[in-house]
């Protein structure tokens, strides 16, 4: 049986030395239609279809295919660790009993399309997230805008199905609907059990056999919207609205996500300086209150003096809008920001020093 550095696995799939990844994918995929053993019943299409398997999951993984090439040109150790003992002499295989890295089995995914197939794989669509500015009347007041946004959209040509020949999904002719390729190589290594998920279905077990030609099969294709959004009066920066079922569709007629635009207001906001010493002055509150309850404020002084008079000359520096509730808001939460960091804290130094004078 020939060794790993005897096997040419571009030859196997038929493909160049500087083969792209998709030009791999394909030619495993085109391979293993013919050689599965469900289709071909010649005595050796077993055998073939775990040779091309297996040189599909060393040329699909960018490190393995690099440490393949360079024990192909001659460095036998190339990168990975061999041992005295194994087979075949010095720079042999790794101590997990295989000599491409990690642990058989190992999984591999691809989410790339197959110009006969697609992967029948329905997912939820996405939110889409939109920073809507407004100045402090607009947010005061409420408005209305429409907002234009690129955006994935149930296919009309196949009505979000991927296919405009069939109703359901076909099963996996790779994998038989496992999605999942298991792959005995003791009859090619002599060891070894390696577990790999489908590149034709990507773990779903299904595929489209018939892609629509407008969506290539993922039921869902990227179009301009135009989502209008109503601020309602009295708004805030950062306040969040959500339009249900405006985000991007989902894959093979699954459900849309939302778009959910927050409002910015300028006015409002903190600047970085302020909200970093705002923050710091919530840190001290933790150690002010619990020194005060405790009676060992005096005590706690070289812990919070430095935060303190740091944290009111930064959050003095850019001056502080009196009659601006949001940017109070937004100052309020970065104080309870910073109280929360401090306050394990604050209760630790608090035992402890109480402990002190225990004793």
């Amino acid at each position: 049986m020939p060794s790993m550095t005897e096997k040419d696995y571009y030859e196997v799939l038929g493909v160049s030395t500087d083969a792209s990844t998709d030009d791999i994918r394909k030619a495993f995929q085109k391979k293993a239609r013919t050689l599965h053993p469900d289709v071909n019943k010649e005595p050796d299409a077993e055998e073939r279809f775990k040779e091309v398997s297996e040189a599909y999951a060393v040329l699909s993984d960018a490190s393995k295919r690099s440490r393949y090439d360079s024990m192909r040109s001659g460095n036998p150790f190339g990168g990975w660790a061999g041992s005295s003992s194994s087979p075949g002499g010095g720079g042999g295989y790794s101590s997990t009993g295989w000599p491409f890295g990690g642990q058989g089995p190992f999984t591999s995914t691809w989410t790339t399309t197959s110009s006969k197939a697609h992967p029948y794989n329905p997912r939820a669509g996405g939110d889409i997230h939109f920073d809507l500015q407004a100045d402090a009347k607009m947010a005061r007041d409420g408005f209305k805008r429409a907002v234009t946004i690129n955006r994935y959209v149930t296919c009309d040509a196949c009505s979000g199905r991927g296919t405009q020949h069939s109703e359901h999904a076909s099963t996996c002719p790779t994998c038989n609907g496992t999605g999942r390729m298991t792959l005995d190589l003791r009859t090619l290594l002599g060891f070894g059990v390696m577990e790999m998920v489908c590149p034709e279905c990507e773990g779903s077990g299904k595929v489209v056999s018939n892609p629509c030609s407008k969506c290539h099969g993922s039921g869902r294709v990227l179009s301009g919207s135009e989502v209008v959004v109503e601020v309602p009066a009295k708004s805030h920066d950062g306040d969040r609205i959500v339009v249900e079922g405006m985000g991007n569709a989902g894959t093979n007629g699954s459900a849309p996500g939302d778009f959910v635009c927050r409002i910015a207001v300028d006015e409002e906001r903190l600047g970085v300086r302020q909200a970093a010493g705002i923050r710091l002055l919530g840190f001290t509150l933790p150690f002010l209150v619990l020194g005060l309850i405790t009676s060992t404020l005096s005590a706690m002084t070289f812990v919070i003096g430095a935060p303190l008079i740091l944290g009111a000359f930064l959050a003095l520096s850019e001056g502080m809008p009196a009659m601006n509730v949001g940017w109070w808001r937004n100052a309020g939460r970065m104080i309870m920001a910073g109280a929360s960091s401090g306050l394990y804290m604050a209760l630790f130094l608090t035992m402890f020093m109480s402990c002190g004078r225990r004793f």
